[in-house]
């Protein structure tokens, strides 16, 4: 791996790195034609365990595409109400989204929120058609931490086979995600992985299959957070092994700005938003 000593440090620092996603939700502008349909949906006992669901307001519309969004937040920070602006953003585009929380370090430890992630979409799947969505047109997509958890899931069988969904996602997307981050060496990963006796097992990476559902995956090529190396290796692991996955780097783009592009003040600095909303367009029909 060739971006250990710089991804490490800046890990620790992630919240501090997202903190302006912040003031996107609080005071920036938002994408019209889309609402909150459903709030506070619990998917678990706990009080994290639950989700929000935005979709477009357009009147009668059933069936229509659904994606559960993670954030980021390295394991250990984040909220869903902070990240409504970007799941409208993709409301707006046609899909209804659902947002969910899940447990955090150090409550937690992987795998509980990996496990949470699934139990969430599962969820996600059965709710869905109340307020306009198709749970047989379902993807995943995350931003950060969000797009490990979103690609865990995916490709590793046991998650979704857990809550007796193994065939629900159709597709994934990963933003600026770390999918193949050995060793633990730094204390975002200590703590969220240092104590999993086979570490190879909480990296996406190593559940690249011919037969996985198709992936996206978006990096900044200016993002010292989690260095576009790690976008570039599980893409080439896919493809090697016969999988679909389709890569995009984006010159300029640190590990902020891929998700503030969602945002109609910054959408005009990358097309990541008419990317992988056209990925999702095509695989889910």
């Amino acid at each position: 791996m060739t971006r250990r000593g710089l991804m490490g440090p800046a890990l620790g620092a992630l919240v501090a790195a997202c903190s302006p996603l912040g003031v996107l939700n609080r005071f920036g502008p938002r994408d019209a034609g889309v609402r909150r349909v459903a709030r506070d949906l619990p998917y678990g006992d706990d009080p994290r365990q639950r989700f929000d669901i935005h979709a477009p307001t357009v009147i009668g519309a059933t069936a229509l595409p659904t994606l559960v969004f993670f954030y980021g937040g390295g394991w250990d920070s984040g909220t869903r109400t902070v990240y409504a602006w970007a799941a409208q953003a993709l409301a707006a585009r046609g899909f209804v989204v659902a947002v969910p929380d899940y447990r955090l370090v150090p409550e937690v430890r992987f795998p509980a929120f990996i496990e949470d992630a699934a139990a969430a979409t599962a969820a996600v799947a059965a709710a869905v058609g109340d307020h306009g969505g198709d749970p047989g047109r379902l993807g995943v997509i995350g931003h950060s931490a969000g797009a490990h958890l979103a690609m865990m899931i995916t490709l590793d069988r046991r998650y979704m086979a857990a809550v007796d969904r193994p065939d629900l996602i159709r597709a994934a997307a990963g933003l600026a995600g770390p999918y193949d981050f050995l060793p633990f060496d730094v204390p975002a990963s200590v703590n969220a992985f240092g104590r999993t006796p086979d570490p190879t097992l909480t990296q996406p990476v190593t559940f690249a299959r011919a037969d996985a559902p198709p992936l996206w995956l978006g990096h900044g090529t200016a993002d010292t957070v989690v260095h576009d190396d790690d976008t570039v290796i599980l893409n080439d692991r896919m493809k090697a092994l016969g999988g679909r996955s389709e890569a995009h780097l984006y010159p300029g783009l640190n590990h902020a700005d891929l998700i503030a592009t969602f945002s109609p003040l910054f959408r005009k600095k990358a097309p990541v938003l008419d990317d992988v909303s056209g990925f999702f367009s095509r695989e889910l029909g």
